[in-house]
């Protein structure tokens, strides 16, 4: 019974790391995807490239099949100069391009590329290194995407906007909010004006994509309007490759409606698995580590009336040079003669915060993937998080986090630990047995077993902790890997990064001398090989876990810090009671 006892906590062990090897390689790691170049991108875009790679005909989606007029031709036709739009808020700095109106770079000022960069982070971006735009427009009988001459090239007001402007505006008129919008227009020669609208918020990362068609032409006017993300098949840039191991994250596309609000959809599978959906209030989304895309289908209000949310189809798809796009149609939209219409979006590129995630759409938080044990990951994040409010650092926030799971845990690790401590007292007695009846194992299996009864000692006690810790570890592992909350977050003195490796492995040593600590309070086994493999189990595990994560080492030290002094004390009282009873 022992020996099962032994045998069930080494597989319980093994499986733990197997499970977390496998978590590592976790949707596939993009091994598919073609190396990324690392050159430093500078903060000026050339116009040239950001223009060439955004105006491929097959970019704009097929429009529904709609009896009605040929699309009309712009007054203009795009310039090979073209100069890009920029725009900076508080949050972003984003690149326009006036041909189509797409988004071809944006930037995250409030998170830097890499640990020791000063660089911002980028998240779209249109040239030689890589191809990730946002792209929208209008498409079918009258829509100016859907033109032999190309997409349309829209009028701006000035190059360069600032949220400053909007702040002096809103003062103006004595707004709280500051509000930075962009009008572009476009006319067509028989009288269709089209305008395009990017709204900013401060200290918002959701971009309304407002489209507003005012037909003054003599017939009636109709059109579609798209939505889609554009990527190729680079690398992720907030993967990291640590040591052997290449910490695999989830790279690829996403959707969601009110009924299914999370799926996957790899970019391999954008043609044979593609997405063809219809919904009101769904979303579709490029996931990435740390960082999510996303469209969510607005309203559409025609003349004066109010705007009401329309059905959207959600669909992806390959292009011809091998691109992956996913995006959404709306209905087909007719405007009469001498009326409008507006129909809207917001495009969210940013961080995966899941409290402004979940107020944009069903489910969109979910990008925040937990995988499998997601409840209790949830758990482990809002105990950090609040931990975190008034500590303000993300490491005494773990080892808080871990104090009161092990006090939670505490009444059944007790019971456990008990027995362990009873089954190392009585160690001699059972050594004297096996002694005595040598090769009769089935009087020694007997003798053993009334000794267990006899001294209330149950031999399989000694799994429940690490069955109760493995989905914890688990769980706080992906909460780790998965927060953008801990990218970058540092603790104290080496520790500049609790979701990266220690640099200097100081605590994955600290890590594998508690657990031999821990393991000499252990009862230990008589068989020689079992016990030559519980002696290597902390060296084995001290590898493994120089290449994960600080914050989850940090968590399993303390976890086995307080587990020695638990052991401890319990171990003390159960001697005591063996030596007062023998004294009696």
């Amino acid at each position: 019974m022992q020996q099962w006892a032994r045998f069930t906590i080494i597989g319980a062990i093994l499986v733990t790391a197997y499970v977390l090897v496998l978590a590592w390689q976790k949707d596939y790691g993009n091994t598919n995807s073609t190396p990324e170049n690392t050159a430093v991108v500078s903060n000026e875009v050339s116009a040239d490239v950001s223009t060439s790679q955004t105006n491929v005909a097959t970019d704009v989606p097929t429009a529904a099949n709609v009896a009605g007029n040929q699309p009309a031709n712009a007054e203009t036709t795009a310039t090979t100069n073209q100069q890009l739009v920029t725009v900076q808020t508080d949050l972003y700095r984003v690149w326009i391009n006036p041909k189509g109106g797409d988004i071809v770079r944006l930037e995250l000022l409030n998170h830097d590329s890499s640990k020791n960069s000063n660089q911002p982070f980028v998240m779209l971006e249109s040239d030689k290194n890589r191809t990730y735009v946002a792209q929208s427009g209008l498409i079918g009988a009258n829509g100016p995407d859907s033109s032999s001459s190309g997409r349309p090239v829209f009028e701006v007001e000035k190059n360069s906007y600032t949220l400053v402007d909007a702040q002096a505006a809103a003062r103006t008129v004595g707004q709280a909010v500051k509000v930075l919008t962009i009008p572009m227009v476009y006319k067509t020669a028989n009288g269709v004006e089209v305008v395009k609208t990017y709204t900013f918020t401060q200290g918002q990362y959701p971009i309304t994509v407002d489209y507003k068609v005012i037909n003054r032409s003599q017939q009636s006017w109709q059109g579609q309007f798209f939505g889609q993300i554009k990527r190729d098949d680079s690398v992720d840039p907030g993967k990291s490759s640590q040591g052997i191991f290449q910490l695999g994250t989830y790279l690829g596309g996403a959707w969601g409606t009110p009924d299914e609000h999370y799926n996957k959809l790899k970019f391999s599978n954008f043609n044979d698995e593609k997405l063809n959906q219809q919904a009101q209030g769904g979303w579709v989304a490029v996931v990435q580590h740390y960082f999510v895309s996303a469209w969510i289908p607005g309203t559409l209000k025609l003349t004066q009336a109010d705007g009401k949310p329309y059905t959207a189809d959600l669909q992806s798809r390959k292009s011809p040079d091998n691109m992956n796009i996913i995006g959404f149609t709306s209905p087909v939209i007719t405007v009469p003669v001498g009326t409008s219409m507006e129909v809207n979006a917001t495009f969210y590129s940013g961080p995966k915060i899941q409290s402004e995630l979940k107020d944009l759409a069903a489910g969109l938080n979910q990008t925040v993937d937990y995988g499998w044990l997601w409840p209790i990951a949830k758990l482990l994040f809002l105990g950090l998080e609040t931990f975190h409010k008034f500590l303000g650092n993300w490491g005494w926030s773990i080892i808080l986090l871990t104090v009161v799971v092990k006090m939670i845990l505490w009444p059944l690790s007790a019971k456990s630990y008990r027995s362990m401590a009873k089954m190392r007292v009585i160690a001699p007695e059972m050594q004297r047995m096996k002694e005595e009846f040598g090769e009769d194992r089935m009087r020694f299996s007997q003798e053993m077993m009334a000794l267990y009864k006899r001294e209330g000692v149950n031999p399989l006690s000694g799994c429940l902790p690490l069955f109760l810790q493995m989905p914890i570890f688990l769980a706080l592992y992906w909460v780790l890997m998965e927060s953008v909350e801990l990218r970058h977050a540092p603790w104290l003195g080496w520790i500049q990064d609790l979701a990266a490796m220690d640099p200097w492995f100081i605590l994955p040593l600290l890590m594998g001398v508690t657990m031999y600590v821990q393991q000499m309070l252990n009862p230990q086994p008589n068989d020689p090989m079992q016990a030559k493999v519980f002696r290597l189990m902390p060296i084995i595990f001290t590898v493994f876990m120089l290449f994960f994560p600080a914050g989850l080492v940090l968590y399993w030290i303390v976890n086995n810090s307080i587990t020695i002094l638990q052991q401890w004390f319990i171990a003390q009282n159960v001697k005591k009671e063996k030596e007062a009873v023998a004294e009696s």
